[in-house]
C-alpha cells in the first residue's frame, strides 16, 4: 500500500516563501493560481479606504488561502492544506505596497530612511471550510540614506516585488540598524506563526 506523505499547498509564487518552507522541512507543492475563465480568482490587494494595516494583510491573505481551495476543488485536486500569505510596510499608519518602478522604490526608501518602521506579515491556511490566520508584527529601524546610497540599492532591482521597496534578505540588509520582531516574518513568512497553525491542521512540523 502506497503511504501519501503529508503535504501542503503553497498558494503563492515567491521564492522567499519557497525558501523559507524549505528551511523549516515543510513538504509543499506550488499552486499555480492561473486565471479561470468559469471564475474570477483574482485576489484584490487594493487597501479598503481607511483599513488598518493588520486587518489588511490579515484580509487579503485569507483571500488568497479561499481562492487557493476554489482552485483545489475545480481541479478535482488532492484536499490538503492551502498555505498563503501576504506582508506590507507601514509607516505613520500608510501602507507600503510593491513599487511600480525605482522612482516609486526611491521615495519609498527616502521616506524609510532614518526611521522606524513596522512590517505585517500574515499567514493564513485553508482546507475546506476551516481556515486558520496569524499576524506577525515586527518593527524594523532604518539607517539614515543618502542619495548615493539609495541609487546604488535601485541598481540591484532587489525592490521588485518587495513591500516597502526593500528586501532584508538581501543588500537592505546593511540599512538596518535594529530589527525586533521576526526576520522571516520581514523577509514575507513568518515561521513561527506558520508552524503554530499547520500544527492546527494536525502536519507534521519541526
Amino acid at each position: 500500500m502506497r503511504i501519501i506523505q503529508p503535504r501542503i499547498y503553497l498558494a503563492s509564487q515567491s521564492p522567499r516563501r519557497r525558501e523559507l518552507l524549505k528551511q523549516i522541512g515543510i513538504n509543499f507543492e506550488m499552486l499555480l493560481m492561473r486565471s479561470d475563465p468559469r471564475r474570477n480568482l483574482e485576489v484584490d490587494e487594493t487597501p479598503h479606504p481607511g483599513e488598518l494595516p493588520e486587518s489588511y494583510v490579515r484580509r487579503v491573505s485569507k483571500a488568497k488561502s479561499e481562492a487557493g481551495c476554489a482552485v483545489l476543488r475545480m481541479r478535482n485536486l488532492p484536499q490538503f492544506p492551502v498555505l498563503a500569505a501576504d506582508t506590507t510596510v507601514t509607516l505613520d499608519g500608510k501602507i507600503f505596497g510593491k513599487p511600480d518602478n525605482a522612482e516609486q522604490a526611491a521615495a519609498m526608501l527616502h521616506q524609510l530612511s532614518g526611521r522606524e518602521h513596522q512590517v505585517f506579515s500574515a499567514v493564513a491556511i485553508a482546507m475546506d471550510e476551516h481556515i486558520e490566520v496569524a499576524v506577525s508584527t515586527s518593527k524594523v529601524r532604518f539607517a539614515t540614506l543618502d542619495e548615493e546610497r539609495i541609487r546604488r540599492y535601485l541598481l540591484t532591482r532587489e525592490y521588485t516585488d518587495k513591500a516597502g521597496g526593500y528586501a532584508i534578505q538581501g543588500q537592505a540588509g546593511a540599512f538596518i540598524e535594529h530589527l525586533s520582531g521576526s526576520y522571516s516574518g520581514v523577509m514575507g513568512l513568518p515561521l513561527f506563526e506558520t508552524v503554530q497553525l499547520l500544527q492546527r491542521f494536525g502536519y507534521p512540523t519541526p
